[in-house]
């Protein structure tokens, strides 16, 4: 048996819709799904042109969760110590992180020069950290 390929990820979000406002409005992700499935709200986003990698945002509850658990998850996260992490990628870091700065998001630190490119970090409005780097050339 061979994987091919990782085609869902998941972070847990407070609000669907504020989730959205960020990762479609502030980002520059498009909305991949968005289903009621009666027991939850089935809600991915993706970077534009590459819909077989998801990104679930998920709000804490079932059909996962119990209520007691998504509360406390829910707690956790307001807290910033249960947050998620992403790594997207950027033809050019220098220029998306002014927009995204002038977009008023929440830079956690600033485009440093690494060896394996240039990247920055910033945080969604649930406390979920991201990575967004320039890479180099793989050799």
């Amino acid at each position: 048996m061979t994987m091919t390929s990782i085609s869902r990820s998941q972070i847990y979000v407070l609000d669907q819709d504020e989730a959205l406002d960020f990762y479609v409005g502030k980002l520059g992700l498009e909305v991949n799904t968005d289903q009621d499935l009666g027991f939850m709200r089935w809600l991915t986003v993706n970077v534009p042109g590459d819909p077989e990698h998801e990104i679930l945002l998920e709000k804490p509850g079932p059909p996962a969760l119990d209520p007691a658990t998504a509360e406390r998850v829910r707690e956790l996260l307001t807290k910033g110590a249960m947050s998620g992490w992403l790594c997207l990628t950027t033809d050019d870091a220098r220029k998306a992180h002014e927009d995204l700065v002038a977009k008023g998001v929440d830079i956690t630190d600033e485009p440093t020069e690494r060896p394996y490119g240039i990247d920055f970090g910033i945080r969604d409005p649930f406390g979920n950290r991201i990575r967004i780097g320039q890479m180099h050339p793989r050799a």
